[in-house]
């Protein structure tokens, strides 16, 4: 507390603290002062943390540095690395008000037929808005590599599975083979740009009107090929005559009003100027790399560092891996 009330301007105790629901890596509470002004906490999870991950430093100097630009984030309001004061490192943003549109029943009860298009097509705008930014101009870069993203990625999210499944003790054949797939058919990348790397729906704060107020969860964010934030996208934008999902939950995307991802795509092009031919190379990309971290977080769950859960909810991730390997699979073998 004490810390709060020296470095967050305008911050007076007590507070109290609300583990905020939804999401499963990065821990975020909502923070409450004695004035009733409202902030957020972002911290990592607790116990066996994954290498190169959870950087909270890393997280606040990427929206500290978009807060001037036309992508909408949380106001940065302080970092604090020093882990006597909260046993990790820590960085508070300012509350954004809104709506965070996860489930169907979340979007039919609170955006009309009317906002949920504007919604879709907000996304679209504020991830070509992000795609757009100077990075350089606005100090990020050096956040990361600028060439060679994809294979980047690969190498990485391989290593941490493999180290994942040190934990949970199983073969995922099917990430195996489309990893060989992907590393053997990389599309040449061009200019660099901001690649948020979890970038849906449900990672943005939805304001009343429909457009959305903030971006969130930028944990996985870094310097690369922006096609991977388009691919990701489609596979976790659900159409109403979709065969399938992404994850087993109902997706919110396929209530009345939503566009489909053909005009999220033709929007994206037109918005961004992108050849968009090799976008089902990134849906491949994106379902195999959402296996990789759903892998993660089962091993988590498994091992007890992210709090209790049903029994039942630990084999959902387990099974969502596995079929999310197997979507990958498929799609790798179309493209290839």
């Amino acid at each position: 507390m004490p810390w709060l009330e020296a470095n967050v301007r305008g911050f007076q105790g007590p507070a109290s603290f609300t583990l905020i629901a939804g999401g499963h890596s990065n821990l975020t509470y909502g923070v409450t002062d004695a004035n009733d002004a409202r902030y957020v906490l972002r911290r990592p999870p607790l116990g066996h943390v994954l290498e190169s991950a959870h950087d909270m430093g890393r997280e606040h100097k990427i929206i500290a540095a978009l807060g001037p630009t036309a992508v909408p984030v949380p106001p940065a309001l302080a970092f604090c690395d020093d882990t006597s004061v909260n046993d990790a490192p820590f960085y508070v943003m300012g509350f954004v008000d809104g709506h965070i549109v996860r489930t169907a029943d979340v979007a039919r009860s609170k955006l009309t037929v009317e906002q949920r298009r504007t919604a879709g097509e907000s996304l679209i705008d504020v991830m070509a808005d992000m795609h757009a930014v100077d990075v350089d101009t606005v100090g990020l870069g050096d956040l990361g590599r600028k060439e060679g993203y994809i294979e980047r990625q690969l190498k990485r999210w391989y290593k941490q599975v493999k180290g994942s499944q040190e934990l949970t003790k199983r073969e995922l054949p099917d990430v195996d083979h489309v990893h060989d797939i992907l590393a053997s058919q990389v599309p040449e990348q061009g200019p660099a740009a901001i690649v948020h790397g979890d970038y849906r729906l449900d990672n943005c704060m939805i304001g009343h009107d429909g457009r959305v107020a903030a971006v969130l969860d930028w944990e996985l964010c870094t310097l690369g090929d922006p096609m991977a934030d388009v691919g990701l996208l489609m596979v976790y934008w659900n159409d109403p005559d979709d065969a399938s999902q992404a994850l087993v939950t109902a997706s919110a995307t396929t209530v009345e009003g939503f566009p489909r991802r053909a005009e999220l795509l033709a929007r994206y092009a037109e918005r961004s100027g992108r050849d968009l031919s090799k976008v089902d190379y990134y849906v491949a990309f994106g379902y195999w790399k959402l296996a990789c971290i759903l892998e993660g977080v089962y091993a988590r769950y498994q091992a007890g560092v992210m709090g209790s859960a049903e029994p039942a909810a630990i084999e959902g991730f387990r099974s969502n891996v596995e079929r999310l390997a197997s979507s990958a699979r498929a799609a790798a073998e179309r493209v290839s």
